[in-house]
């Protein structure tokens, strides 16, 4: 039986404008709740340590069912998985925002994040089989203004919601939107699907759980747990061998769960690679800034979601524009000047000072997202270009897959470089300070000069680890000079005449 998905006469944009809503909306959810942590470890009498599962599990179960996309979205009709994505979200916003003890609102949100696994792939598949390649860009442009704009603004409006009112208002405010948008789809998306011969390998779907859901869950705790915790060390070693079972039995499946055949394409796989590299470079931003200005500096949450809000306009505006500059240049131009942006203002921002104005923050901060803006939908757009439309499901759920996984470790890595240098760099303070003390400091003299070393050590690890940024970044601006504009593989695939045509001219510039 023939999977391949045909394409309509035009594209759906009835469609395509009621899962663009419903992806808005679980798309600003991954950022809503950062700002809110304090204010819950608070309420509902929780440390640190408990309360990061609130993260942790989201990120957890996007890992575990992110990977399973690609059958869904060959199985079901577009209608029955919007449904049941949007659906899941909405009950989970309801039991998050009733929520009175933690376990509660860990299961609310961690159903929460079920329906925001299948969204993301899911809208992204449609897109890509609506629109021919020479329009794709612009589409794509579209979808990358709301895939990278509504996190974005998500610590804003936290912040303003979380000054005004309970934590609880954060899930109160999504519950309404996410029940008109669920009442949208039952009425507006009338899609159909064939009865499609596939079924889901249920040990497949056990090894890419125990193999996605260790890794992530290691690197994840890695940040607080160190890397010599045997939570951390053994997680990752088990979730590395289930992932290369779990890779092994894929290739050797003739309808695989997730098909790792799409990295024969050569821009596919490059893609792939330079948007894992950028997603660490991105986490250094989203990590470490607001650490910086809430923890050294004092602003308040308000204020710091509001030092990124132009960014985040900045991204919003200039997506659609990129896409429509990647359709009529292709992606390396693109990606270039985003990547040599990105590593530019990694390095400035390796130099932050105790006094470093809020205006230059800004600046800043807006012109390393406007660089982004500019690497990750045209790089992984001209990827899967290339792939033939049977594979555009598996190409959607890796992309989504290997960035959550790039984003975990990114976190981790970041985080363990901050926390090393800060220790290294905080215990030769105190050396120097205890070498230049004369005479016997009082008690709150004392104090003060812990304090002052404290700020220092952590801004110096900061800085240290935005200055690894500038490598990172720097290795994806070296790899974005093989991007190449893609051609669709579809014919090679299908075996047409014109085979040995579109073999030798597959990749062009």
């Amino acid at each position: 039986m023939d999977h391949t998905i045909k394409k309509p006469d035009g594209p759906p944009y009835g469609i395509l404008a009621v899962l663009m809503i419903g992806a808005f909306i679980t798309f600003l959810n991954n950022t809503l709740l950062n700002i809110a942590l304090p204010s819950i470890m608070t309420d509902l009498d929780v440390d640190a340590a408990t309360v990061q599962w609130l993260t942790t599990g989201f990120m957890l179960v996007n890992g575990i069912l992110i990977p399973t996309t690609a059958f869904l979205i060959q199985k079901y009709s577009v209608r029955h998985l919007f449904l049941a994505a949007m659906g899941l979200f909405t009950l989970g916003t309801i039991l998050a925002g009733i929520a009175h003890v933690f376990p509660i609102l860990l299961a609310g949100r961690m159903i929460q994040a079920s329906g925001s696994a299948i969204m993301m792939p899911l809208l992204m598949n449609v897109m890509l089989v609506s629109f021919p390649v020479e329009k794709r860009g612009a589409a794509m442009g579209v979808f990358g203004l709301i895939m990278m704009g509504a996190p974005a603004i998500g610590p804003t409006l936290s912040g303003w919601l979380i000054e005004h009112y309970d934590w609880r208002m954060l899930f109160h405010f999504v519950t309404p939107i996410a029940v008109l948008v669920l009442l949208l789809g039952v009425f507006l998306l009338k899609d159909k699907k064939d009865k499609v011969d596939i079924d889901l390998d249920l040990f497949s779907v056990l090894l890419s759980s125990v193999g996605f859901g260790g890794l992530l869950y290691g690197f994840s705790s890695a940040g607080s747990k160190g890397w010599d915790s045997p939570q951390v060390y053994v997680t990752i070693i088990v979730g590395a061998i289930s992932l290369v079972w779990f890779i092994l039995r894929q290739v050797k499946q003739d309808k695989p769960m997730l098909n790792f055949k799409i990295f024969k394409y050569p821009m596919y796989a490059l893609s792939a690679t330079i948007s894992m590299v950028v997603t660490m470079a991105m986490f250094s931003g989203m990590l470490l800034t607001p650490i910086y200005v809430q923890t050294i500096r004092g602003i308040s949450p308000l204020d710091a979601g509001l030092m990124m809000l132009p960014g985040a306009i900045v991204m919003a505006l200039m997506s659609p524009i990129t896409g429509k500059l990647f359709d009529k240049f292709g992606g390396r131009a693109l990606a270039i000047i985003g990547l040599t942006l990105t590593t530019v203002t990694s390095y400035y921002f390796s130099k932050l000072t105790m006094d470093t104005t809020y205006t230059h923050l800004i600046l800043l901060y807006s012109v390393r997202m406007f660089g982004m803006s500019m690497v990750m939908m045209p790089v992984s757009t001209n990827g899967l270009n290339q792939l033939p439309a049977r594979y555009y499901p598996h190409g959607t759920a890796m992309n989504n897959t290997l960035q959550q996984v790039s984003g975990a470790i990114g976190t981790a890595l970041l985080v363990t470089i901050m926390s090393n240098r800060t220790e290294t760099y905080g215990k030769e303070l105190a050396a120097d300070a205890m070498k230049n003390m004369t005479g016997q400091p009082t008690p709150e003299a004392l104090a003060a000069m812990k304090q002052q070393i404290a700020m220092q050590a952590m801004l110096e690890g900061i800085n240290f680890a935005f200055f690894v940024t500038v490598f990172i970044a720097g290795l994806a601006l070296v790899l974005a000079f093989f991007i190449k504009r893609a051609k669709q593989a579809e014919d090679i695939i299908e075996g047409k005449p014109s085979d040995k045509k579109i073999v030798n001219k597959l990749v062009e510039n």
